[in-house]
């Protein structure tokens, strides 16, 4: 996964003056693509059914100019990983991917060793392309598995079966070095077994990263409308704490929430907005957020396909732009810092906000009296028990 979900909106604040970032945060960047074949019932990413074509051409065309438009605000700034989300990115074409890499290097500070990582789900056709994928200068695939069971599936809404997720998962093997394969559990009619065996099928295929998410009924989805009957709470934590354990014991850190990897194959992109870092978005409804000298800028891009291109051609991307109030930033960082169970360096807390760490000791240290936090001076982190109950944690830091 290369968004970053907010568990909670920080209230309003009015915007305060005299910030100073000494040092600009690592910057990436991120590409939507905003088609798929048909809208899982359970996404409520921007995500728009793509009929028998997509405008390749004019979209390619489109985020290269956005990305024109843009490099005012990044001068200077080494672009360290690209993450092109979606939607289904790999419903492009190798030879759009390859055009859109070759005019990052070329318009930006694509750093040589930048994390390229691509979206992928695992029709039969999209598989075949991934040797092209890899030509054209993706160095990582996210898969989105989900279950290797047809049941499942189909439950799911997933145009595609068992059998194609295993060859799948077999070609991103065979094509990538560093691969990521998506899974969820708490399905409907899924069993504690049947979510470890999805695990375990997934390690036979040797990936350096997995992605383990609780099934969850988001609003204006079509499951939220019309829900299914989903296992309880209880057996969705028992599923949650057998998975992290099989994990554990084939190698897997559990670095991050849902995140799991095995050494050196942290999804980099994906750290940087954990530790609040930069980033860009291009593409329609793709969301930025820039760190310039005296402030933090938040920016998305027009949201349905058609007004994106539109307001491209016209010269105008954004559709929405707003500062962060200097405020608010503590919990914004904190927000996004505590889902990694390394947690952060204190420096860091005063490097992203502009603030000392003073201005939260007190919580942090009644979160550390609940247990709930680890508090020390090179390293603040959540407990097990923080981790649990994070949203619990997280309420410590919020404005009163």
């Amino acid at each position: 996964m290369a968004r970053t979900i907010p568990i909670f909106t920080a209230p309003p604040q009015a915007a305060a003056d005299n910030l100073e970032f000494r040092v600009s945060p690592p910057l990436a960047l991120y590409v939507h693509v905003p088609w798929c074949v048909q809208k899982c019932p359970y996404c409520d990413f921007n995500s728009h059914e793509a009929g028998e074509t997509i405008p390749e051409r004019q979209y390619v065309d489109a985020l290269i100019a956005d990305l024109q438009s843009a490099l005012p605000l990044i001068w200077g700034r080494p672009v360290v990983s690209v993450f092109f989300g979606g939607g289904t990115p790999s419903l492009l074409s190798p030879a759009a991917i390859d055009e859109l890499i070759t005019a990052f290097r070329t318009l930006a500070m694509l750093a040589p060793d930048a994390e390229i990582t691509l979206e992928a789900n695992p029709g039969t056709v999209e598989a075949g392309k991934f040797a092209g994928f890899r030509a054209a200068g993706v160095n990582r695939l996210s898969l989105g598995i989900q279950s290797f069971n047809d049941a499942h599936l189909k439950a799911l809404g997933r145009i595609h079966g068992a059998e194609e997720a295993r060859r799948a998962a077999q070609l991103a093997g065979e094509h990538f070095e560093a691969f990521n394969l998506d899974l969820m559990y708490g399905l409907p009619g899924q069993t504690l077994a049947q979510a470890l065996s999805d695990v375990d099928t997934a390690l036979g295929f040797n990936p350096g990263h997995l992605s383990c998410y609780q099934l969850t009924l988001e609003p204006n989805t079509r499951f939220a409308a019309f829900p299914p009957e989903l296992p309880e709470g209880d057996l969705c934590a028992d599923m949650q704490e057998a998975i992290e354990a099989q994990l554990a014991a084939a190698g897997f850190d559990n670095y991050e929430t849902s995140a799991f990897a095995r050494s050196g194959r942290q999804c980099r992109h994906n750290l940087n907005y954990w530790y609040f870092g930069d980033y860009l978005g291009i593409g329609a409804g793709a969301h930025s957020k820039l760190t310039l000298h005296d402030r933090v800028l938040r920016q998305m891009r027009w949201k349905h396909p058609k007004a994106y291109l539109e307001q491209v051609a016209a010269g105008s991307p954004i559709q929405e732009s707003n500062e962060v109030a200097a405020a608010d930033l503590p919990f914004e960082f904190l927000m996004n810092a505590l889902r990694l169970a390394d947690g952060f360096h204190p420096s860091l807390f005063e490097a992203r906000t502009a603030r000392p760490l003073t201005t939260i000791l007190p919580q942090l240290k009644a979160a550390a009296a609940e247990g709930l936090l680890d508090l020390g001076p090179e390293r603040i982190a959540p407990t097990l028990h923080g981790r649990r109950f994070l949203n619990v944690l997280l309420e410590r830091f919020l404005e009163r």
